[in-house]
């Protein structure tokens, strides 16, 4: 195995420790876009959203590739927070026709350290409320966020001359649109307290996001669910959660569908939207150690794509997956 490196920066706080400035190689799912209930789950759609890692290039600066970045955040005060950060726009590079498709592979070691890809800007502003022991109301955090890509992107589903990619007189070259955009929302917000230990209790998350159609092949995105820690008698530290995703499919993607059944005759699904659910158990066995059975099941698989082992272009089917993660801290 060769060395990665992630996340390596400095920081430096001004104001009383209210403005801070960091530099150095960042990530973006690290502060930005980040549920604190839906980071139970272990599909890493509820860390950074699906359709946000399928549309940015390579995923974007996630875990495990960082990219050159400045971040800045401000927090006045308890309640309110605000940062914006400026990222290389691409931590793998543009994929060429004779190397591999996969960011992490042309990135094998996080230290391409990337600065001339067209930059992604990502900015977001958080309140939380319910945070004294005399409000009226459950703690809570509501945070609305948005990105701009200023590369250039393709249309799923038109070549350069307006007509369909699907076509075989089409040149086979992808209109192009100069930069990308999307905004989210999220709340997170606790329902309900223990009445013996304040600590103990559920709470639940929302969170939607969307982008331009004509350019991804994503434009809607919504996941939610809730935890419960202490839920079982005797288990005091353990969470039990359930949460669900969907992203559906763009209009453009879903042309190019309609265009490949048109022009091509061959039968075969037109793609909809993809859903996941997911049941998760995280056990504390001791001090840093933790143990979590997770069961997964995902609808319709890339949106629907036909089964490659199927001639009659049915369905891929649904998909369930088991999993087991043991983590021990030291």
């Amino acid at each position: 195995m060769s060395p990665d490196i992630y996340e390596l920066w400095v920081e430096q706080r001004f104001f009383d420790g209210q403005l801070g400035i960091r530099i150095g190689q960042l990530a973006t799912d690290t502060e930005f876009a980040v549920s604190q209930t839906g980071t139970l789950f272990l599909n890493s759609t509820f860390g950074w959203p699906n359709i946000m890692a399928s549309i940015i290039p390579s995923g974007g600066a996630i875990y495990p590739l960082a990219v050159p970045a400045v971040r800045a955040k401000y927090v006045p005060n308890r309640s309110f927070s605000l940062q914006a950060g400026i990222y290389d726009g691409d931590p793998a590079g543009p994929p060429r026709p004779d190397n591999d498709p996969d960011p992490q592979r042309r990135n094998r070691t996080g230290t391409n350290f990337r600065t001339n890809d067209p930059a992604l800007v990502i900015a977001e502003a958080a309140y939380a409320y319910g945070l004294e022991a005399n409000d009226n109301v459950e703690p809570g955090t509501v945070t609305l966020g948005g990105w701009y890509h200023f590369g250039r992107f393709n249309s799923p589903r038109f070549d350069r001359s307006g007509g369909s990619l699907a076509n075989s007189s089409s040149s086979g070259l992808a209109r192009r649109f100069r930069g990308n955009s999307g905004i989210y929302g999220i709340i997170d917000q606790t329902i309900y307290r223990e009445p013996d230990d304040p600590n103990d209790g559920a709470s639940v998350f929302v969170r939607l996001s969307g982008s331009p159609s004509d350019r991804n092949l994503l434009d809607l995105y919504l996941d939610a669910g809730i935890g419960y820690k202490g839920l079982l008698p005797g288990r005091s530290d353990d969470t039990i959660g359930v949460a669900f995703a969907i992203e559906r499919i763009s209009d453009g993607a879903r042309g190019f569908d309609r265009d490949t059944l048109l022009f091509g005759g061959a039968p075969g699904p037109r793609r909809s939207s993809e859903a996941l659910l997911e049941v998760s158990y995280q056990a504390i066995l001791g001090p840093g150690v933790t143990v979590q059975p997770d069961f997964q099941y995902v609808f319709r698989p890339s949106g629907g794509v036909a089964n490659p082992r199927e001639m009659d272009g049915r369905r891929i089917r649904n998909a369930a997956v088991l999993g087991l993660r043991a983590t021990i801290r030291y």
